[in-house]
């Protein structure tokens, strides 16, 4: 059980059989009345953010949540394959159970995939990804590190923007939390 008074941000809490984790709270303690919390609460599910108040002192129940470290085997359209790094069991998942960022996925990177139930709802990849560009728009003599930003497909399919300078070929890192480009790796 966890109580209003333990929320903080990235707790997680079961809300009508659903996992939710605190994204933002407040106490707040009105003039007049009892306190209450406000909160932002995004489900894993669903991915949709919702508000919700709630009354000082309410208790919940905490979600069942498995976190297994795995290892991207392959993926195949719609399906990825993982293995257990613990018991080498080998696992395949949609796309729609893995959630976002999961087409910035890379052959054998360890990962955390969160389990509700027995089935996976979020995939945790390494904070910084190392990619190569493989399609972007040339770079132009006189673009600077200080300009604008051109869309660029990585190994893996995904896009993100880059810096104009930034030719084919090359290796970037990027952060997987918010989908930046962070440096060009030599």
């Amino acid at each position: 059980m966890i109580s209003t008074a333990e929320f903080r941000n990235g707790a997680r809490l079961e809300l009508d059989g659903q996992p939710f984790y605190i994204v933002e709270f407040q106490h707040v303690k009105p003039g007049k009345g009892p306190a209450f919390v406000r909160t932002k609460l995004k489900g894993y599910k669903t991915g949709n953010v919702i508000d919700r108040t709630f009354r000082s002192g309410e208790k919940f129940d905490e979600p069942n949540l498995d976190e297994c470290e795995m290892q991207f085997l392959y993926s195949g359209g719609d399906e990825y394959s993982f293995m257990d790094t613990t018991s080498y069991e080998q696992v395949t998942y949609t796309k729609n159970q893995l959630g976002e960022n999961v087409d910035l996925l890379k052959e054998n990177t360890i990962v955390k995939v969160l389990l509700y139930q027995g089935e996976p709802i979020s995939v945790e990849l390494p904070i910084f990804m190392e990619l190569k560009v493989v399609e972007t728009d040339p770079g132009i003599r006189g673009d600077t590190a200080s300009g604008g930003t051109k869309p660029a497909t990585v190994e893996t399919g995904a896009t993100v923007k880059v810096p104009l300078y930034l030719e084919s070929g090359e290796t970037i890192k990027i952060d997987t939390r918010t989908r930046a480009y962070v440096e060009r790796v030599r």
